[in-house]
């Protein structure tokens, strides 16, 4: 019998995954415990902060009553008993898959490849989060769900499309979360809220079962509180799915994580400015890089001229929003539930446009897979910011340039995490991106937990206590 005093439900809501792990493991805490620490702070934060727009606490209750009795019975999946936020486009047997548009009501029939995965794992799946109108946009201000606030600051943006999954996390509200990416809709939140990202290496998730965006840009996202809980979703969810298109079978193998600090070639770009960062993230990211000479030591300047990451991002936005005229050509012609005239007239515009104009956009993702040979041929890792700015007020302009530095590697299909590198004057955070070969994603693992460690400047968990 365990004599050890039980844990706070707060201190639960402030471990990692990892962490939560072991205690379990020890028997400190069970999963009926957790999921009751996890559902009272849900009920109690999530109507002001707004980052599930479904939860079903009878559910919640019964997988944490299943997963109580696995650890009685000895036979436990990898995570289970972990609670665990999921974005509302993946599908999720006997939930609505909302999509972030009115009118989708009806529950679906089967589940997506990473919550069959998660289900298999014994994790406790806590409900749906918000996300922008069609996974299109970067602030989650949802016309029709409401929009998600920061948890940092109310009235401050937690960034999208998969803000409430990032929000959730930053706030207790889920020990983790899985979201999804096309340009950068996994770290874009996770940079304005503080938490840790992963962008796998493209196919190396199956993103069957989650609502396309754009199929050659969609990559299932993971979101924690440390890097090491990103290197426990992926091995649970990485591996080969034969009805997923994209899929791949171990095409690029996964790169041991055995980079040599002191030798590891780190790229950055020559002019932060000159592509649109502001100069206070160009503070942040440069007092972060000089606690880190022994991590990234071997520093070099790489040519980013031939790249407009601007006119880069807008080709890679055409080809969703083209594709997007296909996935919800039945939400457009719904007359009873109307979609947002922001999200009628950006796939208008891709409606507008020709196969020729279309051809010219999809040639990008081309010109980025040479330019990543071409960068990963001189360099083992490119070191950026996450974004240009930090998390900016609901109720002003969102910046155009959200995506700029995370649309490269979603064109490329190229692994990327984004972790905290500081805060800005006024108290928000900001990430640091780190992007990597096609299947460096445990190196990059590796590699930002060794930052993580040196820098020690992500907020403490949760933001809402």
């Amino acid at each position: 019998m365990n004599s050890m005093p039980p844990i706070a439900d707060l201190d639960l809501r402030r471990a990692s995954l990892c962490q939560l792990l072991h205690w379990l493991a020890g028997g400190r805490v069970q999963p009926q415990a957790l999921a009751d620490a996890y559902q009272t702070a849900i009920e109690r934060l999530n109507p002001e902060l707004n980052a599930y727009v479904d939860v079903r606490y009878g559910l919640l209750q019964e997988q944490a009553h299943m997963a109580d009795r696995r650890r009685r019975d000895g036979v436990i999946g990898r995570l289970d008993g972990i609670p665990l936020a999921l974005k509302d486009n993946f599908d999720m047997a006997g939930w609505p898959t909302r999509v972030g548009l009115p009118g989708r009501e009806k529950p679906v029939q089967s589940d997506a490849h990473v919550v069959s995965r998660l289900r298999a794992s014994g994790a406790v799946l806590v409900g749906k989060t918000n996300m922008d109108e069609g996974a299109l946009g970067a602030v989650t201000d949802n016309p029709h769900f409401g929009a998600t606030h920061n948890p940092h600051r109310h009235g401050y943006s937690a960034g999208g499309s998969s803000g409430g999954a990032a929000a959730a996390v930053a706030a207790g509200l889920a020990v983790a979360a899985i979201g999804s990416d096309s340009l950068g809709s996994i770290r874009i939140p996770a940079s304005y809220c503080g938490v840790y990202a992963l962008k796998p290496t493209h196919g190396e998730i199956s993103a069957r079962g989650l609502v396309p965006a754009a199929r050659r840009l969609d990559a299932v996202g993971l979101l924690a509180r440390s890097a090491d809980d990103l290197t426990v979703l992926l091995q649970v969810l990485a591996g080969y799915d034969a009805d997923d298109a994209r899929s791949r079978r171990r095409r690029v193998a996964f790169a041991l994580p055995d980079w040599e600090p002191g030798n590891l070639r780190a790229g950055l770009l020559p002019d932060l400015a000159a592509v649109g960062v502001q100069a206070e993230v160009i503070e942040v990211f440069e007092a972060a890089l000089a606690k880190l000479p022994h991590a990234l030591g071997d520093r070099r300047t790489v040519d980013f001229a031939d790249w407009d990451f601007s006119r880069t991002r807008r080709a890679g936005l055409m080809l969703m929003e083209a594709e997007m005229l296909g996935t919800f050509a039945a939400d457009l012609a719904n007359a009873e539930h109307p979609v947002s005239a922001r999200f009628r007239n950006m796939l208008g515009f891709a409606a507008g446009k020709s196969a020729a104009d279309y051809a010219v956009a999809d040639r990008v993702l081309d010109a980025a897979t040479l330019k990543m040979r071409r960068l990963f041929a001189q360099v083992d890792v490119l070191v950026l910011p996450t974004t240009p700015q930090g998390a900016f007020p609901l109720d002003g302009p969102a910046p155009d340039s959200q995506a700029d530095l995370t649309s490269f590697a979603s064109l490329a299909g190229c692994p990327a995490v984004s972790l905290p590198m500081g805060t800005l004057s006024n108290g928000l955070p900001i990430g640091l991106q780190l992007v990597g070969a096609r299947g460096s994603d445990l190196r990059l693992l590796e590699l930002a937990a060794v930052c993580a460690a040196t820098l020690d400047v992500e907020p403490t968990y949760p933001v809402l206590a």
